[in-house]
């Protein structure tokens, strides 16, 4: 069904924990941008921008050196975590943020997993 069984197979934790998200959010990292596709808690699209006037619920938007930091194997402190990022803006949330609030652990381990797909392209 989709190529992304590596971020949110069907017998992980991260499906299991996502299993009622369905929403379209984007990810920003300065000019390239990204939009992901969730259905029932498993990525069933990214697709690579640019968008013209792209659809979404929310945007997580940083520069690409903050996103290789938090993608690092071992983050350094304010770059370790979503909220964190937030907290010392290096990281701005956009959008209608609910969805992303009520599975904050859901979208920080998958935003995490991203990192080796959104670098492979």
């Amino acid at each position: 069904m989709n190529n992304y069984q590596n971020l949110s197979a069907p017998d992980t934790w991260l499906t299991h924990r996502g299993r009622f998200v369905n929403v379209t959010f984007l990810l920003k990292s300065g000019a390239d941008e990204y939009l992901i596709t969730i259905r029932d808690g498993a990525v069933h699209e990214i697709r690579p921008g640019p968008h013209v006037m792209p659809c979404w619920t929310f945007a997580l938007v940083s520069d690409p050196q903050s996103w290789s930091l938090f993608w690092a194997d071992n983050p350094r402190p304010r770059f370790h975590d979503l909220m964190a990022m937030v907290k010392f803006k290096t990281l701005r949330i956009e959008g209608d943020q609910a969805i992303f609030m009520a599975n904050l652990l859901y979208f920080k381990e998958l935003v995490f997993r991203l990192g080796s797909e959104i670098h492979a392209r």
